[in-house]
């Protein structure tokens, strides 16, 4: 990536930044740094040519910014259309933030988090608001060229469909939207890192993640439900509580200054949509200080407490693992899970989205069927399939590491082959993380459907655990936590969608063979087979020589 030219968009604004207090060559140097280095990244997607010269090498996060494109296409239905500006760029910015915050989440939870700054730059005669808006400006960059791919096929067509006025108007929303986002995530993380310390710190952000995941989950499925649609009109009446529902503030200027509508509340919106970015940005400069003294909290370690689940991860592993190498890497990879900061904040938020899509897709057919009585004697536990939605991800996650370096013990250890290390990873995979969110969901279902659906549980639980299989036969491997974490996008998005296809296939299977007499019992005892002999043959040996390139 060419740096330079990044960085030439921000020199117009050179005044702004030095009236704020910010040293702004300075600022453009570091920031210049740091986009030097993450295009010098060692990209995962192109493992085997590990001797590559690293100036050649690109970003690979720039490489995969055309399957945000792809999915752009969902956005231009809703921007072509002229029903209703409240309702159509509520759902636009409801989508965009619900897919930005998540990113966000994912993908630069780790740059804002970074302590190397202070480690490096603090004892340097560098100003703490230049380091602080550099990062700031880092984050911002990656995350306009993500909001870019996902909203500039909808640019377009809202251009040509509904003018300039349009255009130029959801190009100044989004901005603001971005801004707001970065913002807020980055108020998350300071309320947790004033009042925590150390482990118990890293661990209760995982849990910010989980929590902010599900909540811009289910506040865009409030979106919809905002407005009411009759007779193909769409009518909207605003209450006091929407102004807490961020989507609506960024939609609502253009029904203000592009629709009729000119209530209170719509007014009220419209004005926040850009006060709200604007005092948060105030409010990020305030709350920065802190912040970063309390950010070394995270490079603290201090003794964890945990014996009684490292005991649980020897019992699980007696009860689940045949030879001993099986074991060792089930412990391994069980301590790897709790223990990899860097793995939990990929890994964590898509537990988050596993845990609240099957409840999603039920409560949408509960509107279909006509009531809460009619859906439980329906087939709607069969969503509890959609809880697997995150293995695939998993799955892949597993050959990440922040202390890959240490995959030269793979090589020095007298292995014979890679079949117990695959096992007992992906066995510790599907009790560590699956089975709770498994186990969670099961108990409700049953409450909401009665024990008549314990058989299907089985079933679906058979069903998943083959699933598992197949993903991991079907996705590329590497040994667990070998590689870097540096450019994650490995180009697997494809892949990753016909594995979600084929989990709805697993779930249309069960709902056919429900329509049998006893078959459920018979699609019981296929997928048993199928197990045994998916366990017992995916994991073929492989010579111990492909050991000796870890």
């Amino acid at each position: 990536m060419d740096t330079m030219k990044w960085l030439k968009i921000l020199d117009p604004l050179r005044g702004v930044f030095e009236k704020s207090g910010v040293d702004y060559v300075m600022m453009r140097k570091i920031l210049e740094i740091k986009l030097l280095m993450d295009g010098r990244r060692a990209p995962t997607i192109i493992q085997k040519s590990k001797n590559a010269d690293p100036a050649t090498q690109s970003n690979q996060f720039i490489k995969s910014l055309w399957i945000y494109v792809v999915l752009s296409i969902v956005l231009v239905p809703f921007v072509a259309m002229k029903m209703n500006f409240m309702f159509q760029m509520s759902l636009v910015f409801g989508i965009l933030m619900f897919m930005v915050t998540t990113s966000m989440i994912s993908d630069f939870s780790s740059v804002m988090l970074d302590v190397r700054d202070r480690n490096i730059l603090f004892s340097k005669p560098v100003q703490r608001k230049t380091i602080n808006m550099a990062k700031m400006l880092h984050v911002m960059i990656y995350l306009l060229l993500l909001t870019g791919s996902l909203t500039v096929i909808p640019l377009v067509v809202g251009l040509f469909r509904q003018g300039i006025l349009f255009f130029l108007l959801f190009l100044l929303e989004i901005i603001l939207m971005d801004i707001f986002i970065v913002v807020l995530t980055a108020a998350l993380y300071w309320l947790v890192l004033r009042f925590f310390d150390g482990e118990k710190l890293k661990d209760i952000i995982n849990y910010v993640q989980i929590g902010l995941t599900i909540a811009m989950t289910v506040g865009y499925q409030f979106i919809s439900r905002l407005f009411n649609l009759m007779d193909l009109k769409v009518t909207f009446s605003a209450k006091w509580w929407e102004i807490f529902i961020f989507p609506t503030w960024f939609a609502s200027p253009f029904e203000w200054l592009l629709g009729s509508s000119r209530e209170v509340f719509i007014v009220i919106f419209s004005v926040l949509s850009i006060i709200g970015p604007l005092a948060a940005i105030w409010i990020y400069t305030l709350l920065m200080p802190s912040f970063e003294r309390n950010l070394q909290k995270l490079a603290s370690h201090q003794a964890r407490g945990k014996t009684n689940r490292i005991r649980l991860g020897e019992r699980f592993g007696r009860l689940l693992c045949r030879g001993s190498v099986e074991r060792i890497f089930f412990r391994f990879a069980w301590d790897m899970m709790g223990r990899e900061r860097d793995f939990k904040l990929k890994v964590y938020p898509q537990l988050g989205f596993s845990m609240i899509f099957p409840f999603i897709f039920m409560f949408n057919m509960l509107r279909l069927e006509g009531g809460f009585a009619a859906m439980r004697t329906g087939s709607g536990f069969l969503f509890l399939y959609f809880c697997a939605l995150m293995i695939p991800t998993i799955i892949m996650m597993l050959k990440f590491s922040g202390n890959y370096k240490g995959a030269w013990i793979y090589g020095a250890a007298p292995l014979t082959d890679t079949a117990s290390i695959y096992k007992g990873t992906l066995k510790a995979m599907i009790i560590r993380l699956f089975a709770p969110v498994f186990a969670i969901q099961t108990v409700i279902f049953i409450i909401i459907f009665g024990a008549r659906i314990i058989p299907d549980v089985i079933v679906i639980l058979l069903g998943i655990l083959l699933y598992t299989v197949l993903s991991f036969l079907i996705l590329e491997k590497e040994l667990p936590f070998s590689l870097p974490f540096q450019n994650t996008q490995s180009g697997n998005g494809f892949v990753i969608l016909g594995l979600i296809v084929l989990l709805g296939v697993f779930a249309g299977a069960h709902l056919g063979f429900r329509f049998l007499p006893y078959g459920e019992y018979l699609w019981m005892l296929i997928l048993l087979v199928s197990n045994f002999i998916a366990w017992k043959l995916t994991f073929r040996k492989v010579p111990a020589s492909s050991l000796s390139n870890a």
